[in-house]
């Protein structure tokens, strides 16, 4: 049987949960969550934010991963696309890898202080180990991605191209906003852990409301929330 993970809070799993997702969705910075829930009528102090968003939410996020992973493992996958962005860790060049499905949500986000072929090879075996194996993977010119495909006898798969990798570069504009609402970031372990929650609870809640009829997005939007509310009895 599962222990509850709430078991040592005094406050409600509902306020917590609330709060995590205030951060982690939105562009706010824990003093302007602290005020949102301070009108609420919840007195907290912002570093109860940081504690809780550091505690649960990779709570949260594995969640919602666990689902969506076996969602798609009964599903054919098409196409990929992998990108990597730089991202400065204490003014130290790092990379933000991440996988992109033909929908454009984020599959996998990875950290690495190094852009080379075994940074590559890495971040693609772990996003194959939990998602399967896609028919097509669209990927920059970078040299790194092509020899990471041939090492795992995939490079057939790789496609390059201008504008076609357009997909995973947008993917990480939603990061990038969030990225300068928390004055960046100063340990790689923190960006690694931030970077997976972000794109989960981003995924759970992105219904790409610009081809959808207001109608259709409010439905969408109403059983996102609900699913949201029931992981905690899940």
């Amino acid at each position: 049987m599962n222990q509850n993970p709430f078991r040592y809070f005094k406050t409600s799993p509902e306020i917590i949960q609330l709060a995590v997702m205030m951060y982690v969705r939105f562009p706010l910075s824990l003093r302007n969550v602290e005020d949102l829930l301070h009108e609420r009528g919840i007195d907290i102090c912002h570093e109860t934010v940081r504690h809780w968003v550091d505690r649960f939410g990779t709570y949260f996020a594995h969640k919602i991963r666990r689902r969506r992973s076996e969602a798609m493992r009964q599903s054919p996958q098409w196409r990929w696309h992998l990108d990597e962005v730089l991202v400065k860790i204490r003014g130290q060049t790092h990379y933000l890898w991440r996988a992109v499905d033909h929908e454009g949500e984020v599959l996998e986000s990875f950290v690495t202080k190094t852009r080379d072929k075994a940074s590559a090879l890495r971040f693609v075996r772990k996003a194959m180990k939990r998602y399967g194996n896609p028919k097509v993977v669209v990927t920059d010119r970078c040299h790194s991605y092509r020899a990471a495909m041939k090492e795992i006898w995939n490079a057939r798969r790789q496609e390059c191209g201008r504008h076609l990798n357009n997909r995973a570069e947008n993917s990480h504009l939603p990061f990038r906003r969030r990225e300068r609402a928390m004055s960046r970031f100063r340990r790689m372990r923190s960006l690694q852990k931030f970077a997976s929650t972000h794109s989960s609870v981003y995924n759970h809640f992105n219904h790409q409301r610009n081809i959808e009829s207001r109608a259709r997005f409010k439905s969408l939007r109403d059983a996102a929330l609900f699913e949201w509310r029931e992981l905690l009895a899940a």
